[in-house]
């Protein structure tokens, strides 16, 4: 639940610090959040 409490603040952050962000942004951002939660899981877990 923490890594999507925290997957869930980098999407707001992103849609309200980049509001004008083009659909290729928002892709590309999408990705680089999905890498870091599965990343984060890993580190919590050990």
């Amino acid at each position: 639940m923490k890594v999507f409490i925290i997957w869930l603040i980098g999407v707001i952050l992103w849609n309200f610090g980049y509001p004008f962000a083009s659909p290729l942004e928002d892709v590309i951002a999408a990705v680089i959040l999905s890498f870091a939660s599965m990343n984060l899981k890993k580190f919590i877990k050990s």
